[in-house]
């Protein structure tokens, strides 16, 4: 069995963290993460997470430098996080609802609990 690898993108924009808001499933509905999704056979993580922000919110995005550690999901999945950069507006496409949010606030949400394994680069990367 191929391992699958799950992208997320970082979008950082004026000292603010975008993130969305799950629909799905029922046990993860209503809490918040960094939007991307499965890299599909053939495609670069660049290329999946470019498409999959393309889907989720409707931007184009330039795919920067890989974000913090790899976290395994199970034995055969791995999430992977990268900074993004876009000039559009996104809109939640996908997601119930998408915000930006500062440092102050990455503690307090109710995040996937995988994602929270960045909240360290990520209050780093705000700071920049």
């Amino acid at each position: 069995m191929t391992d699958v690898i799950v992208v997320a993108g970082a979008l950082i924009a004026d000292a603010k963290l975008l993130v969305a808001q799950r629909n799905r499933p029922p046990e993860l509905a209503g809490l918040w993460e960094l939007p991307g999704g499965k890299v599909a056979p053939g495609e670069s993580d660049e290329q999946a997470l470019a498409r999959e922000l393309q889907e989720e919110l409707g931007v184009e995005v330039t795919v920067g430098k890989k974000l913090g550690e790899d976290v395994p999901l199970s034995d055969t999945v791995t999430l992977r996080a990268y900074r993004v950069s876009t000039n559009d507006a996104p809109h939640a496409h996908d997601h119930h609802a998408v915000r930006w949010v500062g440092t102050d606030e990455l503690d307090e949400l109710p995040w996937v609990p995988a994602d929270r394994a960045w909240l360290a680069e990520l209050k780093v990367a705000l700071a920049q």
